[in-house]
């Protein structure tokens, strides 16, 4: 076998370059087992097969359940009650298949499964719905038929994604509105798209639109996962939000559960035919114990064929332009990664691994390429595997980006830990830059883990209650404790963007300090959703200082789009003084200058950069941002000559205010 270019190009990896040729061996292996002759992308249509299908004349409905002695529909058009005609017939393998004439059923009908098995029986939730609604009052999930006269048509079908860089505006549609309650895919799209696009960012990130019973699971406990959450709005409503999204050249990703699923039975696969081990693995293995739910048997085909079927059907029914993988890490490691210091690469490769799951997500990767070559795969991976981004030919997993996720721990870690004297912009820049370099990776300060309640997001760390009082401009004046907020939260996120080497990530309201935390209703707050919403009117008010950060994070986004692919130019470190606490890089005509003191300011502070003319293009001192206005942005900058050993290189004299950031550009000479 030829060497692979993940062994080739890290000679760390090439003790393990069995294990690694073993793993591609094995996807090769399961790939032909799967297609034969054929393609995957033929092999993941079980979600035009199995579910409930209307035909010419007929409807047709069939289920996987290889434990059933017998199913039958039960629903509203028969009174929730047994009848032969809706007695579904054994088919080959564990399927059952039911057909009904064209009038049995109607548009918006309810229904379940009736299944028997040997000792027991209840009713179910087929695996392959497409459409689940709640019941207001008994709060009871149930299956509705889904065939609208005049379904959604999406007009923009050839949409391309722009990645150059990929800017992620992470949202949840219930919690994305002002009211106490749950806003909708249609008030989503009139009131947030608009906003993401304003603010300049690409890519719109999903979560929780695979249904869920509970919601404060933030939809990471899937129950149905072909059906979008009702909770929302309708399925066509949801292909009307995606599609205005790629009229407005947004692309669309969503956060794909295939980690776990939720244990329950009356709304999910827990125990569909029966058995717990249907989709699932039995015992211990089965039962994720950390997040109370079921681990999915990857090396069975069947559940195999119905993940796959997932990913496809997304991207062909709804238009989404890829996925962001939940819970990767606790795929690919048995003990979910919950037991493991992932500090060598004997961690990678050792008996701690599945290996069906790390084929499972090859197999996906390749599917969802196969199906849109411009799609956008995203791992949520903390470990650090080699090769989760990498390309499947070279002996990689296939993704497209790995989140950074020690980032925002990183950050957290140093506000808390750490004194403002200690902070070291050079170590800093190392972990924002410590990524893999055939790998490309997303970077972000925060995102919607620090948000949730029990932790606090990056403002609420820097200010603390200062938030509540000294966020007017009119009354309350400031304290120290808010100007420093106010500038840091601006220069961990320029550093963490200037830095990326694939894209960047941010929930939203996070970029203008959205105060306190993120509360789903529960028993715990009284069922209440008065945390569950994004607060809008704050960064409205310029009265208020909140417009101040997010003016700033819209410039700063600005700013990199307007360097001709910014996340594929060249990291060139310019200067690093540990003790003055300054740090200086370049990224095409772009220098990014960072002064971490917190009270010692530098004047004709020398530089070493390519000679020229430089001028400034964005600070985080400005006044428009809520800074002191210490530097002059009209002027620019000339280098001078002077002693260097450097070649090519002059003195760039500047004035950096202490706790400040600034952007220079390299300007063309007259």
């Amino acid at each position: 076998m030829r060497k692979l270019k993940l062994v080739k190009s890290d000679a760390g990896l090439q003790p393990y370059e069995e294990a690694i040729n073993g793993r591609f061996k094995y996807y090769k292996k399961r790939l032909s087992d799967l297609i034969g002759n054929g393609t995957l992308s033929e092999f993941a249509t079980g979600y035009m097969y199995f579910g409930l299908h209307k035909g010419p004349k007929k409807w047709v409905f069939r289920e996987w359940a290889p434990n059933a002695t017998k199913i039958f529909l039960i629903g509203t058009f028969n009174n929730w009650e047994e009848r032969p005609e809706f007695e579904c017939k054994p088919l080959k393998n564990g399927v059952w298949q039911l057909e009904l004439p064209e009038d049995a059923l109607k548009h918006c009908d309810l229904y379940k499964m009736k299944v028997y098995w040997e000792g027991g029986c209840g009713e179910r939730i087929p695996a392959w719905v497409r459409r689940v609604v709640q019941d207001e009052q008994t709060k009871i999930f149930t299956a509705q038929v889904w065939a609208p006269e005049r379904p959604y048509k999406m007009k923009n079908k050839r949409f391309i994604p722009n990645q150059s860089p990929l800017l992620i505006y992470e949202c949840h549609v219930g919690m994305s509105g002002e009211k106490e309650g749950i806003s909708s895919y249609r008030e989503f799209m009139e009131n947030v798209l608009p906003r993401v696009k304003e603010d300049g960012y690409n890519c719109v990130q999903i979560m929780a639109i695979q249904e869920h019973p509970y919601y404060g699971s933030f939809g990471y406990h899937v129950s149905n996962f072909f059906a979008p959450s009702s909770r929302f709005g309708t399925p066509d409503e949801l292909k009307e939000m995606i599609d205005k999204a790629h009229e407005m050249g947004l692309a669309v990703i969503m956060d794909l559960v295939h980690s776990h699923a939720v244990r329950n039975v009356d709304e999910g696969l827990g125990c569909i035919d029966g058995t717990r081990y249907q989709y699932f693995h039995d015992g211990e293995r089965g039962e994720h114990k950390q997040w109370d739910s079921l681990c999915f048997n990857y090396a069975k085909n069947e559940v195999i064929h119905f993940l796959l079927s997932n990913c496809k059907y997304w991207l062909e029914e709804f238009r989404f332009d890829g996925f962001r993988f939940d819970g990767v890490t606790s795929m690919v490691f048995l003990d979910h990664g919950m037991g493991s210091i992932f500090g060598s690469y004997d961690n990678y490769y050792n008996a701690n691994q599945d290996g069906d799951a790390i084929c499972y997500l090859t197999l996906a990767n390749q599917l969802i390429h196969e199906v849109n070559p411009r799609a956008i795969t995203i791992a949520e991976e903390v470990s650090g595997m080699p090769g989760i981004a990498a390309k499947i030919e070279d002996g990689g997993v296939g993704f497209n980006y790995r989140l950074a996720m020690g980032i925002p721990d990183f950050w957290i870690k140093t506000i808390k830990e750490c004194r403002d004297e200690d902070w070291k912009p050079g170590h800093i820049c190392f972990t924002l830059t410590n990524h893999r370099a055939d790998e490309k990776t997303i970077s972000y300060a925060e995102s919607h883990d620090q948000a949730l309640v029990g932790d606090k997001t990056l403002m609420f760390h820097l200010a603390d209650a200062d938030m509540y009082w000294h966020m007017s401009k009119l009354c309350g004046g400031t304290t120290y404790r808010m100007d420093r907020a106010i500038a840091l939260h601006k220069m961990i996120r320029l550093f963490t963007l200037s830095t990326i080497n694939g894209g960047y990530l941010n929930f939203m309201g996070n970029e203008f300090g959205h105060p306190e935390w993120i509360d789903f209703p529960r028993e715990g707050n009284g069922w209440s959703y008065k945390y569950a919403r994004r607060q809008w009117h704050l960064v409205a008010d310029h009265d208020l200082k909140y417009h101040y950060l997010g003016d700033f994070d819209k410039a700063m986004i600005e700013l990199v789009k307007s360097e001709r692919k910014f996340n594929e130019t060249m990291f060139t470190e310019l200067w690093d003084n540990s003790g003055d606490q300054v740090y200086a890089f370049r990224r095409g005509s772009l220098v990014f200058v960072f002064n971490f003191h917190p009270f010692k300011s530098f004047t004709d502070y020398g530089i070493l950069t390519a000679p020229g003319k430089y001028e400034m293009v964005l600070d985080t001192d400005d006044v428009r941002f809520g800074g002191f206005g210490m530097n002059d942005s009209s002027k620019p900058h000339f280098t001078e000559p002077g002693e260097t050993s450097v070649p090519d290189k002059e003195w760039l004299k500047l004035y950096i205010p202490s706790r400040c950031a600034f952007v220079l550009r390299k300007m063309d000479e007259d």
